[in-house]
């Protein structure tokens, strides 16, 4: 079923090569998504097995940068304000 779709879209950007940009660009959005999902799951802050380590967060450095982009945290100067668990 896939194949004959991947087909039925080589087809069209055939006879309408117009579609070319539109075919990448969507591709390139799947992709870019795809990849950012995958390093959400491969963070730090998540936990796939509770049993060795049910909270992974309370070992991360209070240096962390925790956001994609921080544009005005420096968390070089941050410092540890809670307890230590």
């Amino acid at each position: 079923m896939q194949v004959k779709m991947i087909r039925t879209a080589v087809q069209h950007a055939k006879r309408h090569p117009g579609l070319i940009p539109q075919f990448f660009f969507i591709m390139l959005g799947f992709g870019g998504a795809s990849m950012y999902l995958a390093r959400l799951a491969k963070g730090p802050h998540v936990t796939w097995n509770k049993t060795s380590n049910p909270e992974p967060w309370n070992e991360l450095d209070p240096t962390y940068q925790y956001k994609f982009v921080a544009i005005n945290t420096d968390y070089k100067n941050l410092k540890k304000e809670g307890p230590k668990f």
